[in-house]
């Protein structure tokens, strides 16, 4: 998630083996991921939250009606106004082991019922890029995936941006996930890249890991290059050979500052013009998905929308005619 412009994005190198046994009965990961037309629905204050995680819309008084009901009004903006086909929810273990769980489940209900792929990433509380409580992590997924594994269009993101961890011992605690959730294909468990999410080529080498998808994340305040030849290469050596199982589910870029993101005459020449220019290019030259962060957080600059009403209403335009080129749309 994006928290700080100033943020420094962590590197490290990544090894590790799981059971032949496991690897046998691996479900490959799709050839391309351009299938994924996605949008962050996110918590206004943070998705790194000590607590409930509760998406810009909704709040805690809520049930799960009213949840459903208001998710109702936003999916069906995410899938009008920009074209989207996936929403990406945070939970974390005092959302899912609460009752909050029960009444939460009504906005990935609503997102499954207008026929969205929906993506449920786990946010840790303590903002050190570990999992905050094993035991309490164990459970929540046990629950959601107990409650959500046999529904084809639901995805599992272990771990937001895993910073915390070498190389290594994340490759390790996906292994581990995957055993303890083996009845889950492959092909539906997505393993964020080392660091902050942002670069995939030690999580795409691991025979561990071998048919899942991947998650990369990529922002424009990362480097200061204003072309999008720069830009390019910078995504290309996070990606190295595995565009094919990336997902990249979190870029974006200001949405309420007045830019202009369409026609190459105003893309080079401004650092977020340009690094969204060249995500956007990249991604559908190669047919990767993208989940735009955020498709709704209130009170965001990088928003690509807003509420209006029961619906949502467009921030900027260019910007989302941008993205659905992106999407190949």
């Amino acid at each position: 998630m994006r928290r700080s412009r100033s943020r420094t994005i962590i590197s490290a190198v990544i090894a590790a083996t799981l059971a032949a046994s496991l690897l046998s009965t691996a479900t490959p990961a799709s050839a391309a991921t351009n299938s994924f037309r996605g949008v962050n629905w996110a918590d206004q204050r943070d998705n790194y939250v000590d607590g409930w995680a509760i998406p810009s819309g909704l709040t805690a008084g809520d049930s799960y009606t009213t949840v459903r009901s208001k998710a109702d009004g936003i999916i069906t903006g995410f899938q009008q106004q920009i074209g989207a086909n996936t929403v990406r929810l945070p939970i974390n273990p005092q959302s899912v082991n609460s009752d909050w769980w029960a009444r939460y489940k009504g906005a990935i209900d609503s997102s499954l019922g207008h026929g969205m792929k929906v993506i449920l990433s786990y946010w840790e509380a303590n903002k050190d890029g570990y999992v905050d409580d094993l035991t309490a992590w164990n459970t929540m997924w046990d629950r959601v995936t107990g409650d959500y594994g046999s529904n084809a269009n639901v995805y599992f993101e272990p771990m937001n941006e895993p910073f915390g961890y070498s190389l290594n011992a994340w490759v390790s605690l996906c292994s581990t996930w995957l055993s303890r959730h083996a009845s889950i294909p492959r092909g539906r468990v997505l393993i964020s890249g080392t660091g902050y999410n942002d670069n995939v080529t030690g999580v795409g080498a691991a025979s561990a890991l071998t048919g899942t998808l991947l998650s990369l994340h990529f922002y424009g305040f990362w480097a200061s290059d204003t072309t999008r030849a720069a830009w390019t290469a910078n995504l290309s050596n996070r990606l190295g050979s595995y565009s094919s199982r990336t997902i990249i589910d979190e870029a974006g870029s200001p949405m309420t500052t007045g830019l202009t993101y369409t026609g190459g005459q105003n893309q080079d020449g401004n650092v977020f013009t340009a690094y969204l220019a060249a995500t956007t290019d990249l991604a559908r030259s190669r047919q990767m998905g993208i989940v735009y962060w955020p498709g709704l957080r209130t009170g965001d600059s990088y928003s690509l929308t807003r509420q209006s009403g029961s619906g949502l209403a467009v921030n900027n335009a260019s910007g989302v005619a941008q993205l659905r080129w992106g999407w190949g749309l």
